[in-house]
């Protein structure tokens, strides 16, 4: 088959990519950067509007003519690229808002795409009109959206995604839900809000290739190392002030036994890195189930504290601390779970090892291509 994979968040397109490369397919993925994350695309979509003087001007002009000239920026490059990807047997856009366009371009580039090829289908992977309209609803225990309604963060609310419930964005989630075959979930955070939706064609876990990510035998020799990955833009969104509330708990009274190791908004290539000689990884607090930051650190052997709530327990079928720590909202509970680990050092290595295990069976980039290879089939 000939697959076009639109946008990009976290690497997930091109872990797929890879697996359905090992499976005989041709694949293209056709982007913008993932903010400073920088994941390899074939086809890069440049944003020309993010720095400095030219950033005024877009902010000036739209403000003026409520045009953005970075949505007509993305949109030309898309019309360019037609030759280059049109004709292939499937699409499937990671996004109701793919490139991070006004709702209006949104709309004009998914029916471009989907015009110039056969079958559409739909990632929910992050949010959208149903994701944040669930979560808005308090339908959930607690959500992405319980630091902005605690009211710590009213300065970064457009990472909330709460644009996908303003009318425009309304209006595209329902045009594109009429045009595609289907949507699928990456994990439960997207499955849960999706159950019973007629257009819904189920999860299937985000493909992590494992061959790309070193699995290290989480011994402790002298210190347990702590690692505290920030990104900046998305502070209290993904509980990192918890975080650091939970290691302020620790830090002076285990200060001969652990270390600490912060790092802010690194690019992709240096962040995977970073971690290396670390023990455990602290990822984020308002989640269900693992992202993708998480899922890479469980392959390369650390005891991750994340999202693992009781509907990922039940769903996977196992035991509550063996695989992945959920990290809870609340800075207490987050540092007894610390500090248990650190009082029994030989569950670290327990922990670490069955992490790696559950990637590879639940989470194989090749196993998950088969699934969205048999979806698309089917649909």
């Amino acid at each position: 088959m000939k697959i076009l994979l639109v946008g990009e968040y976290s690497r997930l397109h091109n872990s797929l990519k890879e697996g359905l490369i090992k499976l005989g397919h041709n694949v293209t993925i056709v982007a913008s950067y993932d903010g400073f994350k920088k994941y390899e695309v074939d086809f890069l979509i440049r944003k020309k509007y993010q720095k400095a003087l030219l950033k005024k001007i877009k902010n000036f002009v739209y403000r003026i003519t409520n045009i953005d000239l970075e949505s007509l920026n993305v949109k030309k490059q898309i019309e360019r690229l037609q030759p280059q990807i049109s004709n292939y047997d499937v699409v499937q856009f990671i996004n109701e808002a793919s490139f991070g366009c006004t709702a209006n371009i949104e709309k004009d580039i998914f029916d471009l795409i989907s015009s110039w090829n056969k079958k559409t289908f739909l990632l929910s992977c992050g949010t959208d009109y149903l994701s944040v309209g669930f979560a808005n609803d308090e339908k959930l225990r607690y959500s992405i959206l319980t630091p902005y309604k605690n009211a710590k963060d009213k300065s970064f609310s457009h990472s909330y995604g709460l644009k996908f419930l303003l009318p425009d964005f309304k209006k595209l989630h329902e045009h594109i839900y009429n045009k595609i075959q289907g949507v699928i979930a990456s994990d439960l955070d997207y499955h849960i809000p999706l159950q019973d939706h007629p257009k819904y064609l189920g999860l299937v876990p985000n493909p992590v290739n494992t061959n790309l990510l070193k699995f290290k035998k989480n011994q402790i020799k002298d210190k347990i190392i702590i690692f505290h990955g920030i990104n900046s833009n998305n502070y209290y969104k993904k509980g990192n002030d918890v975080f650091e509330e939970a290691l302020a708990i620790l830090s002076e009274k285990y200060a001969e036994k652990i270390k600490i190791v912060t790092v802010r908004s690194l690019p992709y290539k240096d962040y995977i890195k970073a971690y290396d000689d670390s023990h455990i990884l602290l990822d984020q607090i308002y989640a269900y189930d693992q992202g993708y930051n998480a899922l890479e650190a469980m392959a390369k052997g650390k005891v991750v504290f994340t999202g693992a709530e009781k509907e990922w327990v039940d769903y996977y079928n196992i035991q509550e601390d063996t695989i992945v720590i959920n990290a809870l909202p609340d800075a207490k509970a987050i540092a007894k779970k610390l500090e248990w680990l650190i009082l029994n050092p030989n569950k670290i290595t327990q922990i670490s090892n069955k992490a790696r295990q559950f990637i590879e069976e639940h989470h194989n980039y090749i196993t998950s291509a088969k699934k969205y290879l048999h979806i698309w089939q089917h649909n």
